[in-house]
This record gives C-alpha cells, structure tokens and sequence, in this order.
C-alpha cells in the first residue's frame, strides 16, 4: 500500500473537500500558523480546518515564503503533526496506516529541524529575505505527488537522513537555498544537517500522538525517552566539552584560546614518514575540513604531528568547536585527551568507551546508532600511559585506529572518523609500522603572514603601541636568529609577546644564544616573570633572593613528580612527599600558611601554570613543555651536586652511596624523553660548574656495577625496591625489576650524551669514551662481547623491546665495536654515527633503522633485516650482508668495497641520489645470486654494466 504525503487527508476525509473554501489568498505560513491555531482551539471543527488543509500541497509549503518569516512566526511543527494524526484518526475512526503516519510525522520533523538551523543569526541575515523563484516554487509544489511504501516508510521511522524522503526533500530545500543566495556545496551540506537532525524530531512526533502509533508496533515510549536522553546527553557534550574550549582563558591572562587563535599550515608527509619538503604548505584547517568532507577519503585517519608548543592542541579544540558549528549531526565531536585515558585496552572500541565520560557513550550500541555518527578527536598519541609507551602501546594503538576508521568506512561502525594529534618525536623508530590508511601532515612554523595575523590579534588584547614595540624586539639585528625562529612557534611566541609586553625581556640577554640554549633562556625569564609579575596574593609580599629560589625549587620537583607519575598530572601528596626534606621550602609554605589559612602548596602551584588535574587531588602543568623545562632542569641540580668536590680524603661531597640512593630516587621510573635531555644538556652545559669528567666518571661507574646486577641483587631493602615502593605508595605501579631497569637505562642515555658531547672537543674525548657494551680490555677489545645483548633481554621487562624503547633514540655516534647482538630487535633505532665495526649482528632486526654514516665495516650482517633501513653513507666495507633483506633501503653513498652481498634481497633499494651520490663498491664485493636488483630505484650505470656482462657471460657458457 502506498500513500502520498498530503492528499489522504482530502482523500479520506470527504468533509474536507465537500466544505466550501475561502476565497482570499493567503500565504504558506500564514496558512500552516493558521492550521497550528485552529487544531489548537478548534480541532474538531471541520469548517475551519478544510480551507486551510485544501490551501497547501503540503506543510513544505512553508519553503515559499522568505525564510525569515518562518523563524519569525514559531510554528509549532511537531505539535502540528501530532494534532492532524489525532484530528484524522477521529474522523476516519481508523488508525492510520504507517505510510500515512510517517508522510505527517516526517514532514513536521524536517521543518523543525530546519527551523532549529535557521536560528543561526549569521545565516538568517544572509537568506531571511529572498523571494523564492517560479522553478523552485514548482519543485516545491511537486512534493504532493511524492508516494510513500510500506519500506519507505520504514526506513524514515529507523534512519531518516537515509531514506526516500530525505532525498526528495533534500533536493528541494537545497534549490531553495541556493535561491535564497547559498553556494552550491554550503546549501547540500545544510541539507545533510537537517536530514541527520531531523530523526529526534520524528521521534518527538511519536510521543506526541501515541493513540496513532500504538497498533504499529513501533518504538514504544520508554525507547523514545531514551533516544531522547542520547540526543540531550550529546547536547549537553556539546555545550560544556566541545564549545566551552575556545572560551577557555590563556593561561593566567583574561583574553580567550579563540580570541589568539590563527590557522595554522602544514605539509604532508609520504608513507615513509618524510616530509614533503618542497610542497607548497597549506592551510591546515582547510585540509581537515576537505579531508572530513571528501566521499573518497573516508578510509582515512586525519594524522597531525608537530613538534612542542606547534599548536596542536589547541587547534584539536578549535576545530572541534567548527565542526560542532557547521557539520553537526552530519559529524558530532568527540575531543579526547589521550593523557586522560586510564588504561589502552584491548580494542579501540573499549578504549573509547572509557575515554568518553558522557551518557551517551555508556550504551552498548552507541557506535552503531545509525542516527549518530562521530569525528573522533584523539589528542597527544605522545602522552599515552607510560607503560604504553614502553611495551608497544603506541603501535598497537595506531593500528586499532587505523582498523577501526576502515571498518567505519566500510559500514561496520557507520561512517565515523578519526583525526590524531601529537609529537614527531613519538613516532621514532615505528615509522614502518604506521597503518596504511593514515593521512599524514605536519604542522608548519608560522610563515610572516600567519604571525602578522597573531600580531594583529594581539594588538586587540594589548594594544597597538606596545604590539609594534614587540615587532621590533624581533626585528632587531641583536636578537639571534634563533630566537626569531622560536618566535614562529605559538607557544613560544605567546611567552615572548606577554613578558615583553610586562617589561621581562630584553634583547641584550639573548646576545649569542644558539638553539636550545635560546629556548632554555626564554623559559627561565618565563619563570622569573611568573615569579615577579605572576604570584597570587599570598606572595605579594617582598620576596628575598632565598623566598625566590625555594619557589624555583617548588616547582622543579613539581615538575620531576608530573614526569615521574606518567608525563601528565601528579598528586599534590607525592609532590608534598619530596618537599618534606626541604627546610627551606617548608618554612616558606609555613609562613605562607599563617597568612592564608589553607593549603599554601596548592595555592603556589596553581599560580605557576598548574592546573587542577583530572584525577582528585592532583595538578598538571597547562603545557606538558613546563613540566619537561623543570624536570630537567630539577635533574640538573642534582647532577651538578654528584660533582663538588668533597673535603679532606673525600673526593666528593656526595658519597656512594647516597649517591646511587639519589639515581634511583630520580631515574628510577620510567624513560628519560628526548626533550628532557635536550633541556638537561643544554642546562648543564651552559652552566660554569658544569664538570663532565666527573660526572661522566660517577655515572660510569655506576652503570658497571648496575650491569653487574649489584643493586638489584643486594638484600632487601634495596635501592630498586625501596623507589618501587615510594612510587606505589603515589600509585605509581611500577615493579621492582622495572625500577631498576629505568634507572639503569637512563643513566646509559646520560652516559652517551655525554660521550657525544665530548666528541666535539679534542681534550673531552680523550678523557670520556663510553661503551654500552662493558669495558675494554687493555687490547682495547671488549671483555664480555655479550653483555649489551644480555641488558638487551634483561630489559624486556618493561616491554618486548624495552631496550630499544628506551634508549634507542639516543644511540647516535654510540661505540658498539665488537658487540655480539645476533637476533637483537634494533629496528627503528637511532643509529646514524655510531661505530658498529666487527659487530655480529647475524639475523638481527635492523628494519627502518637510521645508519647513516655508520661504521659497520666487518660488521657480521648475515640474513639481517634492513629493509626500509637508511644507510646513506655508512661505511659497510667488508661486511656480509648475504641473504640480508634490504628492500627500500637507502643506500646512496654507500661504501661496499668487498662486501658479501650474496642472495640479498635489493627489492626496490635506493642506490642513488642527486645529493649523496652513487654507492661505491669494487671488484671484491660479491653480487652472487643478488634479488630484486632489477627493481632497484636509480642504479649506477657501472653496475648495470656489469651485471648485463655476467647475464650475458652466462647466456654463452
């Protein structure tokens, strides 16, 4: 049976068409405020009913009139509908069929839904007014000749942006507004919005008018009482998670994120993880928003990474607050901060559940919830757990995402999207193992352009003159390079702009500043300004040099308790619990105490850009590069103090043993990141007491007797343990192994920055030569070529691949000579410089690993993984590479003189290129039975040559 959406009301109510009409024209509003008015007060009134039934094809008449007219009347729509169903089943004392309840309910539920839209000041303004055209009106007129099924009918009631009806009623609401002045794809994309919308409208329709809907079987009241629910619970998100973030202050400052915020530009990035370099950067959020609306992409993850303080966050917030203004329901937001993800768990699907704290999500089927369909925002991949990043969290995590938004692509979870945020430096050494289906750009430093509009809304908040006396600041001659650099990058920026505009920053105090040490200075004035012009109440008082040093002090084992509990937020407990032996820093909090009454550390944390964390009781910083600055610079403290010189017959101040106690205290729970040493190295090398002799000597032997097992093995209670237990007791859950595998590992890492640094001076390199591997004999060779492998499997402990986890970023120009690592997992590895001559590594996995210019002569190679593996200019003179795999690898100036490259798979290797040149190899270098080479990417034509004799050497013999 089929019914059309307006005509069974004339059709089967035969006083309708029998009454005699009225005469005067009215128009479509008009008509249907009219119906909504007598339905209201006059509802069994035939006569005043029918003329105003007879005078519309159907309720989208309305469409006709200006569209200001239809926000200006109210019309009551869903009441509308509910009230013509109970009016029809009186009269025809038969229940409508569901062809017959859907053509009302769906009609008033659409025009609900477009009025809600149509609030929108900005977007009534632009088509308020506009008369409709004669074709438009007629495609309109059309819409009573439009038939309804039963399966019609039924795909409306379950999911109406599906159906017949959306269709055709999205055509003509479309040409209506792009009559009304809308571009072509604004007009499609308003219409899909409304589509989606329109499902909680019907639903309100069939609460509205039970008596009509009950022999139907359809959703009974409680089901519609809880869709109802699911829509508010998603409004409510909406309002207080998605468009409450812009709204958000800058830190301590009155202005908004909204009130600064410029788009950014980014460049994309090739299935190898290698920026695109001489493409042309592009808008970011114009990339987003094409990406999110390309029917092409929609396999695709959104991948964005940059480096600290790029602005990812907070362009994660505002771009979620966009498409909650301009594509809900099309795609509801979900803005998740990874950081606050308890626990990763087995399926991205439960993750999600657990990370979105809302009451829509607690429902076993919201994923699946045909109405709803959601841009998943996943902020921070660098900032996972701990123990994710340490035991192949991360990876696996970027493979259930990249699982996840096919499955969604192909209708198992109904078309949601993924977009994910965080750090470059995160994704070292799982390049290879990215999912296929990530889009993958990275974020650009602001051009001229993008800070002259940062400027200019700066100049809004503090005014136009002191704005230019900012410009000038970066434009003068004295001001390093590198700190106009810095001044590209939005953080930084911001913190130059606000200590410039209170009087803290001087150009003199960046003279000769390079890289890290310009960065370094900038956030130590940040802290003397937080201190001198930032400090609540309490501290208002003249501070002495002494009150401003403990403060310094507060807040650097703040910033060690944020690291050590995950990177993220610590409890003001633990960081309580580390101040305890600080006489000085008590008295100063006690005093502070006596004025104000309460807890004063919460008070002095909160002024310095700590915020209340999301776990009871806790604080994070309101940017993770504040917690890394005083991390390291807290480290610094105590690795200066391991090096004064102690009196009489001590050599140092510190003894041995307290010294080893304190290594466990501030290595021992987890890794040391490539910004903390990056900040650390450049504190202590800028500092004047800087001894690296020393330090390097200490930490050296401490590293000896940690391979030797003795601290782990020492009788309870010892040093692993006693740091597990401070650690749990701040619910830490690390194990006593784990503790001391940390700490072990990181003083390694210590120990090979200090080894690079000395390379760089002839008399540091004489005194400070480190050897992961133990120690050397008096041959010079190792005395166990074993032991790197055993720490290696000592350290699967905290992870499969703890080892490369940990420290495999920081092995650049480490000495490996010698080592036996057969099997050992390097893949990814950091191994560019490093010295690896007569080092066995037969079977090992070397896959993406960075070996550039390396030294792997004599290196025993055989049946190694290299694939995709950068081997630019390493040095693999005699080496055996037989039936080792480098497909992809990069091999460009590549020594191979006398290398064993029998039966090595050459699948699509990179032989050359404009920059590095040809590989080199000789007449001993050994090519038997090689594989692959005819896919290899840029040949020498020597070898060509040569390879073309012996094939044809062969065809004659």
């Amino acid at each position: 049976m089929t019914s059309q959406l307006w005509n069974f009301l004339t059709t089967d109510i035969r006083e309708i068409v029998s009454v005699e009409t009225i005469t005067e024209e009215t128009d479509a509003v008009a008509a249907v405020l009219d119906l909504a008015n007598v339905l209201q007060e006059q509802g069994k009134q035939v006569k005043q009913l029918a003329p105003l039934v007879s005078r519309i094809s159907t309720l989208l008449d309305v469409l006709n009139s200006p569209l200001g007219e239809i926000v200006g009347a109210g019309l009551p729509f869903v009441s509308i509908g509910a009230k013509l169903l109970a009016f029809y089943l009186e009269k025809t004392q038969k229940q409508p069929t569901l062809e017959q309840c859907v053509a009302i309910a769906s009609q008033v539920a659409y025009l609900e839904s477009f009025q809600e839209f149509l609030k929108n000041e900005h977007l009534l303004n632009r088509i308020s007014k506009t008369p409709v055209s004669q074709p438009v009106q007629q495609q309109i007129k059309q819409l009573e000749q439009l038939e309804l099924d039963e399966k019609d009918a039924e795909t409306a009631v379950v999911c109406f942006h599906e159906s017949k009806l959306a269709a055709a009623f999205g055509r003509v609401l479309s040409a209506r507004l792009e009559n009304a002045g809308l571009e072509k794809q604004q007009a499609e994309c308003l219409t899909q919005r409304v589509a989606w919308n329109t499902s909680r409208y019907i639903m309100e329709a069939w609460a509205e008018s039970p008596e009509a809907f009950k022999h139907l079987g359809q959703p009974s009241f409680s089901e519609w009482r809880a869709e109802r629910e699911t829509y508010q619970s998603i409004d409510h998100y909406l309002t207080e998670q998605i468009a409450a973030k812009p709204l958000e202050r800058v830190f301590r400052e009155n202005f908004t994120f909204g009130d600064l915020y410029v788009p950014l530009k980014a460049k994309p990035i090739d299935k190898n993880g290698d920026v695109e370099e001489s493409a042309e950067p592009f808008n970011l959020e114009t990339w987003a928003r094409e990406m999110l609306l390309d029917p092409d992409k929609q396999d695709r993850v959104l991948f964005i990474q940059g480096g600290p303080g790029r602005g990812k966050s907070v362009f994660c917030r505002m771009f979620a607050d966009w498409v909650r203004q301009h594509l809900h329901p099309i795609w509801t937001p979900i803005l998740i901060r990874l950081r606050d993800i308890p626990k990763l768990q087995p399926s991205f699907r439960e993750t999600l559940r657990d990370a979105v704290n809302a009451d829509f999500a607690s429902d076993e089927g919201w994923l699946t919830n045909r109405n709803t369909r959601y841009l998943f925002l996943l902020d921070g991949f660098d900032e996972l757990l701990m123990e994710g990043r340490t035991s192949g969290g991360l990876e696996e995590f970027l493979r259930q995402v990249g699982q996840f938004q096919q499955d969604a692509c192909q209708g198992k979870d109904l078309g949601h999207r993924v977009l994910v945020s965080g750090r470059t430096l995160a994704l070292h050494g799982i390049e290879w193992q990215m999912p296929d289906n990530l889009e993958r750009v990275r974020i650009e430093v602001m051009d001229w352009e993008i800070q002259q509009q940062w400027l200019e809304k700066w100049a809004v908040q503090v005014g136009r003159e002191k704005t230019s006396a900012f410009e000038q600041f970066l434009q003068d001659d004295r001001c390093p390079q590198r700190v106009r650099e810095l001044g590209r990058e939005p953080l930084l920026l911001y913190l130059l702009a606000a200590m410039h505009r209170d009087g803290q920053l001087q150009v003199e105090e960046f003279e000769g500043a390079n890289g890290t040490g310009a960065k370094i200075k900038i956030y130590k004035q940040f802290l003397d300004w937080v201190l001198a012009k930032q400090r609540p109440e309490w501290l208002q008082h003249k501070l002495t040099e002494q009150d401003t040093e403990d403060l310094h002090h507060i807040l650097s084992e703040a910033g060690l308790c944020v690291i050590q509990s995950g990177g993220e937020l610590a409890s003001v407990k633990a960081i309580e619990s580390r101040l305890k032996g600080d006489e000085e820093a008590k008295a100063l909090l006690e005093e502070a105490q006596k004025r104000l009454g309460e807890n004063p550390l919460r008070n002095a944390l909160a002024a310095f850009y700590l915020q209340k964390g999301t776990t009871e009781g806790s604080v994070e910083f309101a940017h993770k590069s504040f917690g890394e600055f005083l991390c390291a610079q807290r480290l610094k403290e105590s690795l200066q103090d391991w090096t004064v010189s102690g009196q009489k017959r001590k050599r140092f101040y510190i003894p041995e043993e307290q010294l080893h106690g304190e290594i466990y205290d501030l290595l021992g729970y987890g890794p040391l990141t490539p910004e903390i040493v990056e900040y650390l190295m450049g504190l202590l090398v800028a500092n004047q007491e800087f001894r690296p002799v020393a330090l390097f000597e200490r930490l050296q032997d401490f590293y000896l007797r940690w391979c030797d097992g003795e601290f782990i093995d020492a009788p309870p209670e010892n040093l692993p343990q006693k740091k597990m237990r401070q650690l749990r007791d701040l619910d830490v859950e690390l194990g006593q192994r784990q503790v001391d595998i940390y700490a072990g590992l990181n003083v390694a890492i210590l120990l090979l920055e200090l080894h690079r640094y000395a390379r760089q001076s002839d008399k540091l390199k004489e005194k400070i030569a480190f050897y992961p591997c133990g120690e050397l004999n008096a041959e010079g060779e190792l005395k166990d070529r074993t032991q790197l492998f055993r720490i290696m499997s000592y350290s699967c402990c905290i992870g499969a691949v703890g080892f490369l986890d940990t420290v495999g970023q920081f092995l650049t120009g480490a000495d490996l000579k010698g080592a036996i690592l057969g099997g050992a997992i390097l893949r990814g590895a950091n191994l560019g410089g490093a010295n690896l001559g007569g080092a066995i590594l037969r079977g090992a996995n070397l896959r993406g690993a960075d070996l550039r210019g390396a030294n792997l002569s004599d290196t025993i190679l055989s049946g190694a993984n290299l694939s995709h593996a950068d081997l630019r200019g390493a040095n693999l003179r005699g080496a055996n590479l037989s039936r080792a795999n480098l497909s992809e690898a990069i091999l460009s100036d590549a020594n191979l003189c006398g290398t064993d490259l029998s039966r090595a798979i050459l699948t699509s290797a990179i032989l050359s290129d404009e920059f590095f040149g040809d590989i080199r190899w000789d007449e001993n270098a050994n090519w038997e039975d090689v594989c692959g080479l005819e896919t290899a990417v840029n040949v020498p034509q020597g070898l060509k040559q040569q390879f073309w004799a012996r094939s044809t050497q062969q065809t004659s013999s």
